[in-house]
């Protein structure tokens, strides 16, 4: 009896280790990430956002996201939407400068998250002034970041957020490139979210394999221990969702994350949708 004690205490130590161990990792808050195209408002037709925007504001209190990427909001649309969501706070400015054109704005909840910096560069070869575009698309295209503290966990991140063309799938690949270049500039261990509409379906497109080649960026779809609405597209053009699962909407991240869950959102009501896109959300934790 006497030398089975030191093993069964040994034991139950290990057991013990585990359990606060186990513990203290479901104890980590986790962090709800959305990307979001909201498509521009426009007074006109089926899709007007007048009509929109209550939806919008009852989709984005349901999911309850702590912070998220949006596309193509203009800025009445987005004072409209901040106004709608008092709980939150935004960052941006218009893809054609200041207040002109589409944002790549940023929300964030002001009670979780505190900004240590924002910024701006445009998807060109001349990414620090604004409004150019060089590589083929007609649009202006832009990323916004910023740097946030977690209020709850102490944990510092960067957080990109952009809108790659439409069209121009050199464009779409060149800006894959200088996405990567830029975040590499930071020079940090710092963790790296990157949300967009990239009008480019995961896996199957070139400006994809630039963000993840390597293990620079990872997907975070794929590092999710629970997958729900993956048979989804994440976009549904106002006329239905689409059951392909191809998605145009990610969310990547870089450096040390992990992720419990990833949903693909095909919510509407009484037959509308809030936007021509659904969310993509995420949980995830800081650390692996």
């Amino acid at each position: 009896m006497k030398t089975c004690l030191p093993k069964l205490l040994l034991s139950f130590g290990l057991c013990a280790f585990a359990a606060l161990a186990l513990s203290a990792a479901e104890s980590v808050p986790s962090l709800r990430v959305m990307t979001y195209n909201l498509r521009y408002a426009s007074d006109q037709g089926p899709n007007a956002w007048p009509d929109r925007r209550p939806l919008m504001r009852e989709l984005i209190q349901r999911l309850d996201p702590d912070v998220f990427g949006s596309q193509e909001g203009l800025a009445r649309q987005l004072r409209e939407l901040a106004s709608d969501l008092p709980a939150y706070a935004w960052a941006g400015q218009g893809r054609d400068g200041g207040e002109a054109g589409e944002f790549m704005a940023v929300f964030y909840k002001k009670s979780r998250l505190e900004t240590l910096s924002t910024n701006h560069f445009w998807l060109s070869a001349t990414p620090d002034t604004p409004a150019t575009t060089t590589w083929g698309n007609q649009l202006n295209r832009m990323v916004t970041w910023l740097k946030f503290r977690d209020r709850e966990t102490r944990r510092e991140f960067y957080f990109f957020n952009t809108h790659f063309d439409h069209l121009s799938q050199p464009s779409r690949e060149k800006s894959a490139e200088l996405v990567r270049e830029r975040a590499g500039q930071l020079g940090t261990k710092l963790p790296i979210l990157l949300t967009g509409d990239f009008n480019a379906t995961s896996g199957e497109n070139k400006a994809y394999d630039i963000l993840v080649g390597d293990g620079y960026f990872r997907d975070t779809w794929k590092l999710a221990k629970t997958l729900k609405g993956e048979e989804f597209a994440s976009f549904n053009n106002f006329q239905g969702v689409r059951r392909n699962g191809k998605r145009i909407d990610w969310i990547l991240a870089r450096g040390p994350v992990s992720v419990s869950s990833s949903e693909v959102v095909p919510w509407s009501k009484d037959g509308k949708f809030p936007s021509d896109h659904c969310p993509v959300v995420i949980d995830l934790q800081f650390g692996e």
